[in-house]
């Protein structure tokens, strides 16, 4: 349990560290990208691992699936939340960011 917390924290302290260095440096695209959809993917990215945390606590997050579909559902509840002005997360809807969210909660599952 100790190794996983270590790896949790320092995933995400590093995730943290490009949200405060960001893409200010980058080319069109690139900052493009960072600034509508980085948060979108390494937020329920970094939420995997926190339920990575508590899986030996809580048995039916053991199982990646559950993990991963609680992430998505919070997420696109989120957004939703968005579309009908209720601000959560951000102030912008953007469908696309389902998929983003869909594949920042998949990135984690093999880790």
């Amino acid at each position: 349990m100790k190794n996983k917390r270590l790896v949790v924290i320092i995933t995400n302290l590093i995730i943290a560290g490009h949200f405060i260095v960001g893409a200010d440096g980058a080319s069109d695209n690139i900052h493009r990208f960072f600034k509508s959809y980085f948060a979108d993917i390494v937020i329920p990215f970094s939420f995997y691992f926190l339920l990575v945390l508590v899986e030996d606590k809580y048995e039916p997050f053991r199982k990646w699936y559950i993990k991963a579909m609680a992430i998505f559902a919070l997420c696109s509840l989120a957004e939703t939340l968005q579309y009908v002005g209720i601000y959560a997360l951000a102030t912008v809807f953007d469908p696309v960011d389902y998929m983003m969210y869909a594949l920042g909660g998949a990135s984690g599952i093999n880790c």
